[in-house]
C-alpha cells in the first residue's frame, strides 16, 4: 500500500488582520521549523491597504491572544487600544414617553444562580430594572466611566469580562511581527497574478505579477472580498443573505478627539437610523464612526447627511470612506486543497463584531483540525464547511434578530426587516418558542453556534422582547427571592464601580508601567 504523502507546507494568501491571525494559529499548532512540522507561508500584496478602520472584538480574543502568546500589555500600546465591555444599542426601539430607549449587551454572564429569577422577570410588568441592570453589575461599572480591571490584574484578567477596540491596521502589524519573529512563519510580498489548477481541481501554483512561482500542500485563501483563490479560480457559488440582512454599504471616518483627555466609552455605541446604524468607536487616539446603511432603501447623500448630524461636524472637513458590503457566503469554504478564512470566506455586516469573531473561529477549527496527509483532507473540508455554514447561518440569524424584534415603524427599512418573510426558518421558529418558553441552554446545544443563551437574553430583553410561559411556569416565579437577588446585583454593582479605575486614566498607565505578565 501506497504511503498517504505528508502535508508539509502551507501558503497563506493574504495579510491583514484575516491573514496574520490565521498564519498565526496554523504556526502556533503545526510548528515550522521543527522536525516534523508543516512550513508556512503568507504573501501579500505590498499595495493593498488594510480594510478596518477601528475594530470591534468579543472576549473570545482575549483567550485566542493569549494561547498565541501575544503581551496584553503590547496590545495596548501599540494598537491604540482600549476596553471594550458592552455593545451600546441606541435608538433599536421607538421611543417610550418620549424617551429614547437604551440597552447594554453586556459581556459580564449573570451569576450561575440566576436562572429561577429569569421567569420572575419576565412576568413583573412594571417597576423592574432593565435586564442588564438586574442580572450584571457591568452596566453600572461602564455608566460610571471605569474600566473592567485595575493596573495590579495581569494580563487578560480583570473583574468584569471584557474585549478591546483597536485600530485594525496596528492590530495586523502586531500579529505579523509576532508570527514571523515567535511563531516561525515566512513572510513573502508579492503581488499574484496568475493562479494554475491541476486536473483534479486543486491549486498547484501561484505567480506574482514579477515571475516568482510559489508552490505548496494546501492553500488558505485570506485575499478579502477578491476571494482570490476561492471565489475567482475554484468558482465556489456565492449565497446571497442581502434578502434577510439588508444593510450594504458602509461609509466611515476617523474623527480625532477635540479633547485629549475625554473620557473614552468603555462601549461600541450602536445607534439606529431610518436604515441602518451608526457605530460609534473610542480608541485612545482617535474615535472610528461608521455608518451602515442599505442603498435599497437610502441615498448615499442622505446616509451622509444622517452621519453628519450624528458628528455634529461638518463632513467635508473628514474623509468619509465608502466601503461596499456583499453579504452571504460561499456554498463551501474548504474546496479541494483550498481554505477560505476572513471576508474571502463570507461577509455580514460589522454589528456585534460578527466579522473578527468568524476570522477566529474558522483560522482555529482549521489549525486543530488540520489534515496530517492529501487523504485526509476529503473527511478535514466535509466537516469544516458543516460546522461553519452552521455557524455562519447562526450569525446571520443573531444579526438579524436585532432588527426584527424592533417595534420601530417609522422607515420602510424596519417595517422590512419585521416581514416574517425576511426570516430564516430557524429564527422564525425560534422566535415563536421564545414568545411561550424562557430561552434555554437547550437552545444552543451546539458549540458552533458562537453566539450562546446569555448573548440571546440580552438582545432579546433589552429589546423588551414579550415572553409569556404558560400559567402554570408562571406560578413558580418567586418575587421575593428574585427582588434579594436584584438588590446583591445592585450591591456589588456600587462596590465595583467605586472601586475600579476610570477607564482612560488605567489607559495611561498601563502605557507608562505595564501590566502584570500572567
Amino acid at each position: 500500500m501506497e504511503t498517504p504523502k505528508k502535508i508539509s507546507s502551507v501558503i497563506v494568501l493574504g495579510g491583514g488582520t484575516a491573514g496574520w491571525l490565521t498564519a498565526n494559529h496554523l504556526a502556533k499548532k503545526l510548528q515550522p521549523g521543527t522536525a516534523n512540522g508543516v512550513c508556512v507561508t503568507l504573501i501579500e500584496s505590498p499595495d493593498i491597504p488594510t480594510i478596518g478602520v477601528g475594530e470591534g472584538t468579543v472576549p473570545a480574543i482575549r483567550d485566542t491572544l493569549k494561547y498565541l502568546g501575544i503581551s496584553e500589555t503590547e496590545l495596548l500600546r501599540e494598537c491604540d487600544a482600549t476596553f471594550k465591555q458592552s455593545i451600546e444599542f441606541i435608538n433599536w426601539m421607538a421611543p417610550s414617553d418620549r424617551q429614547t430607549h437604551r440597552y447594554h449587551h453586556v459581556f459580564d454572564y449573570p451569576p450561575a444562580e440566576y436562572a429561577p429569577h429569569l421567569l420572575d422577570w419576565v412576568m413583573q410588568k412594571e417597576q423592574k430594572p432593565d435586564f442588564a441592570n438586574a442580572f450584571s453589575y457591568q452596566q453600572a461599572v461602564i455608566e460610571a466611566g471605569k474600566a473592567p480591571k485595575g493596573i495590579t490584574h495581569p494580563e487578560y484578567e480583570g473583574v468584569c469580562n471584557y474585549a478591546y477596540h483597536f485600530d485594525a491596521a496596528k492590530f495586523g502589524q502586531l500579529l505579523a511581527r509576532h508570527a514571523r519573529t515567535n511563531l516561525g512563519v515566512k513572510h513573502i510580498q508579492a503581488n499574484i497574478s496568475r493562479v494554475d489548477t491541476d486536473e483534479a481541481g486543486n491549486i498547484c501554483c501561484l505567480h506574482s505579477d514579477q515571475g516568482q512561482q510559489f508552490v505548496a500542500d494546501l492553500f488558505v485563501d485570506c485575499s478579502g472580498a477578491n476571494s482570490t483563490l476561492l471565489g475567482q479560480t475554484l468558482n465556489v457559488p456565492f449565497i446571497s443573505k442581502k434578502a434577510h440582512i439588508f444593510t450594504d454599504t458602509a461609509l466611515a471616518v476617523q474623527v480625532p478627539y477635540t479633547d485629549p483627555q475625554q473620557p473614552i466609552a468603555c462601549s461600541t455605541l450602536a445607534t439606529a437610523q431610518q436604515a441602518g446604524w451608526i457605530w460609534d468607536i473610542g480608541l485612545t487616539t482617535r474615535r472610528g464612526v461608521g455608518l451602515v446603511y442599505a442603498s435599497d432603501f437610502q441615498t448615499e447623500q442622505s446616509a451622509l447627511d444622517d452621519l453628519q448630524r450624528y458628528l455634529g461636524t461638518d463632513a467635508d472637513a473628514l474623509t468619509v470612506r465608502k466601503i461596499p458590503m456583499r453579504t452571504g457566503y460561499y456554498e463551501r469554504f474548504w474546496q479541494g486543497n483550498c481554505v477560505a478564512v476572513g471576508m474571502s470566506q463570507g461577509f455580514v455586516e460589522p454589528l456585534e463584531a460578527t466579522g473578527l469573531l468568524l476570522f477566529d473561529v474558522s483560522a482555529r477549527m482549521l489549525a486543530e483540525q488540520f489534515p496530517v496527509t492529501h487523504q485526509d483532507i476529503c473527511r478535514c473540508a466535509a466537516r469544516y464547511n458543516k460546522k461553519l455554514r452552521y455557524a455562519w447561518d447562526r450569525v446571520l440569524d443573531f444579526v438579524k434578530l436585532h432588527y426584527c424584534i424592533s417595534n420601530r415603524r417609522d422607515s420602510e427599512f424596519w417595517l422590512a426587516h419585521q416581514d416574517s418573510n425576511t426570516w430564516s426558518a430557524t429564527l422564525e421558529e425560534d422566535i415563536q418558542h421564545w414568545q411561550r418558553h424562557l430561552p434555554s441552554q437547550y437552545d444552543f446545544t451546539d458549540r458552533a453556534s458562537v453566539f450562546n443563551l446569555e448573548n440571546h437574553l440580552y438582545v432579546l430583553y433589552g429589546m423588551q422582547f414579550n415572553t409569556m410561559p404558560a400559567a402554570f411556569l408562571q406560578q413558580q416565579a418567586d418575587h421575593t427571592q428574585a427582588q434579594q437577588f436584584y438588590r446583591r446585583i445592585a450591591d456589588y454593582a456600587q462596590q465595583a464601580a467605586k472601586q475600579l479605575p476610570e477607564h482612560r486614566d488605567l489607559l495611561q498607565r498601563i502605557a507608562r508601567f505595564g501590566l502584570q505578565p500572567l
